[in-house]
């Protein structure tokens, strides 16, 4: 198994100790760092851009979750995540894709909205145009000369935009789920997009 985009490894780490082999790949140095102190021989991690080929038709099933996807600056580096998880996976073989229901993401949009942890606070600014969603974050403590301030965007992708990906790298959406519980997709009523598809058989 495939764990693209893993952070610190929290699912891969479930999904190996259920008893399979599990490799989990991440950008961020710091998190692969953290998530090998659990390594072992069914468990391995790597600092990689997913961007990037990995290997190739090795495994038989590849995970994205949490909308892990859609944060890259071009359509053409979309489409390289894409290609890397196709050409990862063994012919006939299945990726998950979990991402944002875009339509009911707009429909729910918490604006504003503001947090304190351990005495620090954190000021939080969500809003969207007509192909991102857009997040500030200002965060405030005792102990920083100035506030700190973040901002990310993640792409707007339909259904239809993903079954052209997946068709352009010969993948075939089998199931959509709109939810953790796997409930029925519906466009304005499921807070999730979670795809199955599966890898043509002579690629």
């Amino acid at each position: 198994m495939l764990d693209i985009a893993c952070g610190r490894g929290r699912h891969s780490r479930m999904m190996a100790a259920a008893g399979y082999d599990v490799t989990g790949i991440d950008l961020s140095p710091a998190s692969i760092g953290y998530a090998r102190q659990y390594e072992n021989d069914t468990l391995h991690f790597f600092q990689h851009d997913m961007r990037l080929p990995f290997w190739v038709n090795y495994f038989d099933f590849a995970f994205n979750f949490f909308t892990s996807f859609g944060y890259f600056r071009t359509e053409r580096e979309h489409y390289n995540v894409v290609r890397t998880i196709a050409h990862s996976l063994k012919p006939g073989g299945t990726v998950v894709l979990d991402y944002l229901n875009v339509h009911y993401a707009e429909d729910h949009l918490v604006h504003k909205m503001e947090k304190e942890v351990d005495g620090v606070n954190y000021y939080l600014t969500k809003w969207f145009d007509e192909t991102h969603f857009h997040k500030k974050i200002i965060v405030e403590d005792e102990q920083l000369e100035h506030p700190l301030g973040f901002t990310e965007k993640v792409a707007k992708f339909s259904l239809g935009d993903f079954n052209d990906m997946f068709s352009f790298h010969h993948l075939q959406v089998q199931e959509v789920y709109g939810d953790y519980q796997l409930g029925s997709y519906d466009v304005k009523k499921s807070p999730r997009l979670i795809m199955v598809a599966r890898k043509a058989t002579g690629f």
